[in-house]
């Protein structure tokens, strides 16, 4: 079992601690909030008196703070990490922090002699309770390897991400998504709701399409990604039920700004010349006006 310093013990960092300890391991931990540490301390933690303490003596060091600011100085500042970290220790960032902060960080720690990963998490706090995250680990494979055991106790399932400064990314890209579709999805409730449908018969059919199931796993992999755009569903009819929702929620006074936002992408599809390509053409004019090389010739 290893020796861990654990910096952060917010709502994911309390319930990641307290595995690591049911884990067997040895965890010191820090927080500026007191009686988050004596909670751990009750539960078999060590309280250390700062972040340099908590890295003392610790093969590994864990941060998971709410930003950037915050580990750049847990880890650089004063009485930070760095001041007693041995050289052959792993710092591991869990924080959701912006990707070019860690690059910075995880460059500095380098420069520094010391070894640094990210490994970001995925899912909420009851599954950091019940030990089951999702872990996007950023690192090389040896550093990965290596942290293997302290994620198995936090989470139940660990994606190599394919590089230093990857997980953070794939995490922040996860979150947009999972942000953006919440305020989406509840557009299309509300809109269900003020037609005077109901909700039980709305969550069936969406739980049962790509609305709810996503567009990841179910009409991307067959079509535009597999260099397949002949029409299943075509742009210009996507583009015209887009519009008669639009429609409709206007005539019952229901705001629709991702959907208006929406059709606005399915306008420069259109005007690119997809409009009887599949709907999922959507991704590859995204992709070309971004600059990406076409996937589909």
């Amino acid at each position: 079992m290893s020796t861990i310093g654990f910096i952060g013990l917010g709502q994911m960092g309390t319930p990641m601690a307290l595995n690591l300890i049911k884990g067997g391991h040895s965890v010191k931990v820090f927080d500026i909030n007191q009686d988050a540490v004596q909670q751990l301390v009750e539960q078999g933690a060590s309280a250390a008196t700062s972040p340099a303490d908590a890295a003392l003596d610790s093969e590994f060091v864990v941060t998971m703070l709410p930003n950037g600011t915050l580990v750049k100085n847990v880890i650089l500042g004063e009485n930070g990490v760095t001041t007693t970290l041995d050289k052959n220790a792993l710092l591991i960032d869990m924080s959701t922090i912006h990707p070019l902060e860690t690059d910075s960080l995880i460059k500095q720690m380098s420069e520094l002699g010391f070894s640094m990963m990210e490994a970001p998490v995925g899912r909420t706090s009851e599954h950091a309770v019940r030990g089951e995250l999702l872990i996007m680990a950023g690192g090389t494979k040896e550093q990965v390897e290596r942290a293997k055991p302290l994620f198995a106790c936090m989470g139940n399932e660990t994606v190599d991400c394919g590089g230093a400064g990857k997980g953070i990314r794939v995490k922040i890209i996860n979150n947009y998504m999972s942000i953006a579709l919440n305020a989406l999805s509840a557009e299309a409730a509300t809109l269900s709701e003020a037609i005077g449908l109901d909700w039980e018969t709305s969550m069936q059919v969406m739980s049962g399409t790509p609305a709810g199931k996503g567009h990841f796993t179910t009409t991307w992999p067959g079509k535009v990604l597999a260099g397949d755009l002949s029409p299943v569903f075509m742009v210009d009819l996507a583009h015209k039920d887009l519009g008669i929702a639009l429609d409709l929620a206007n005539q019952v006074n229901v705001p629709m700004p991702c959907g208006a936002a929406a059709r606005e992408m399915y306008n420069l599809t259109r005007a690119a010349g997809r409009g009887r390509q599949d709907w999922t053409a959507v991704l590859e004019q995204l992709r070309v006006s971004s600059g990406l090389a076409p996937k589909v010739s």
